[in-house]
């Protein structure tokens, strides 16, 4: 792809994403979707591949779908109200298309089959982009509008996407398909916690940004698209391996790394409203997400491929890194510190 496209084509996702963080009128929010979503299918076929034409195809028509529920939901609201402005969401029909548009658009459960497909059929960069900054636009929305929302709705879906993001994860050997399931497992905790506390939902939202970039940058340093290509990530880089692995075990919610912090919040928020029972059951299902996370890292650090001679060993050669991987593994490995002062906020 030319230079000069590509640059106009990430300017316009940027520009996209930021009419919808900037604006107070539903229809701006809905133009700067429609935006993020155009700018993102050229990248999707830059491949010239059937896998990632019909990648782009599903992309384009689950997001026009959501797109057009959102649309409706908010014209439906402009009719009842009189009133365009993201805040002034007060009749529950509208609400309830409001809410099923953006989970299709986050893909969050039951709406998140076309996540896992999509990510397959795309390289990594791509991928990158899809799991963490075309969700900014739409989680800004559902965070805008936590307060008007169907609680016990949200509460189901996120539920069901704890379970499902899981369960999905366990049989999977590519490994863009298991961070698709990783993507629907977080993005369930952040629903969760939304209607009660968007302050917590920012905060997942931010490590989760952080652990899924620095997973994707190390998998592309490594060029690890499945579970094979992974084992032999050691005898690559074993710096980057043991990061990776590292970053790993922060998605799965391990302490003392930065992804148990979220969790951990999350589930005391989620007490002081009488909700144990769904506490205890988000507790459980993320134990499922942890299961393969551990299974990855035992084949990274515990499995080789034989007949290895030393020729092979590319670990003595230099590697020269990107500054941005170490980074992003420091901070989505090391924020625990930070714990105190977000429970004295709270």
């Amino acid at each position: 792809m030319s230079p000069y496209a590509l640059s106009m084509l990430m300017s316009s996702l940027a520009a996209g994403t930021v009419i919808t963080l900037s604006s107070s009128h539903w229809f701006l929010a809905w133009m700067g979707l429609e935006i993020n979503t155009l700018a993102i299918i050229p990248l999707m076929t830059k491949m010239h591949h059937p896998r990632a034409t019909e990648s782009a195809t599903k992309y384009f028509l689950t997001q026009a779908t959501a797109s057009a529920l959102l649309l409706f939901a908010t014209t439906m609201n402009a009719w009842l109200t009189g009133e365009w402005t993201i805040m002034s969401m007060t009749s529950y029909a509208p609400m309830t298309i409001l809410t099923i548009a953006l989970a299709i658009k986050l893909g969050i459960a039951p709406f998140h089959l076309w996540l896992p497909d999509v990510l397959q059929g795309l390289d990594m960069m791509t991928c990158l982009i899809l799991s963490t900054w075309q969700k900014l636009a739409p989680m800004a929305l559902l965070i805008l509008t936590n307060h008007q929302l169907n609680a016990n709705l949200l509460i189901l879906m996120a539920l069901a996407s704890a379970i499902i993001g899981g369960w999905g994860g366990l049989n999977q050997t590519q490994t863009r398909k298991i961070m698709a399931y990783s993507s629907i497992a977080h993005l369930g905790w952040m629903t969760l916690v939304v209607s009660f506390s968007p302050n917590l939902a920012l905060l997942n939202l931010a490590i989760y940004l952080m652990m899924t970039s620095s997973m994707f940058m190390g998998l592309m340093s490594l060029n690890a698209t499945s579970v094979n290509k992974l084992s032999i990530s050691w005898l690559k880089t074993p710096t980057l391996a043991i990061s990776t692995m590292a970053g790993l075990m922060s998605l799965g919610g391990l302490p003392p790394l930065s992804g148990f912090l979220p969790k951990w919040l999350i589930l005391q928020e989620m007490t002081k409203h009488h909700l144990g029972t769904i506490s205890a059951m988000m507790a459980l299902s993320a134990l499922l997400s942890l299961f393969f996370y551990l299974r990855l890292s035992y084949v990274i650090s515990m499995t080789s491929p034989p007949n290895i001679s030393n020729s092979n060993l590319t670990w003595r050669k230099k590697n020269n890194l990107p500054l941005i991987i170490p980074m992003l593994i420091v901070l989505s490995t090391m924020l625990m510190p930070i714990t105190p002062m977000l429970l004295m906020k709270n």
